[in-house]
């Protein structure tokens, strides 16, 4: 739960549509990547259709705050059943391929600006 430091909401969404559509838009798009996450052990960047035009939509105000809410239980309640269920991920991430990774991206992106 949010101790109130953090400012969540966007007046001007609110004023507009009557909800932060685009803290809508990201809870979503949590639920729908953690799905496919526990489903395949991948995400798919960027996220895949139907959901990307959705998800775009809802940041648009296309939406209704009710129809993100369902949205968001559904994918909560799939995340629920798949975390029962086991995941294909391993227990802890390999943060020395994932180091080595960035080293190497930084290097890359370093080298082709210099």
């Amino acid at each position: 739960m949010l101790d109130g430091a953090i400012k969540v909401n966007r007046p001007e969404l609110i004023e507009k549509y009557g909800f932060d559509t685009k803290y809508a838009m990201h809870m979503v798009r949590l639920g729908v990547q953690g799905v496919e996450l526990l489903e395949t052990g991948r995400m798919t960047l960027p996220i895949a259709e139907p959901w990307l035009s959705w998800l775009r939509d809802l940041r648009r105000g296309k939406h209704t705050q009710a129809e993100a809410l369902a949205a968001a239980a559904e994918l909560e309640d799939r995340l629920d059943r798949l975390v029962r269920a086991g995941s294909p991920l391993p227990e802890q991430p390999d943060r020395n391929w994932a180091d080595r990774w960035l080293v190497h991206a930084y290097g890359s992106a370093w080298q082709a600006a210099a």
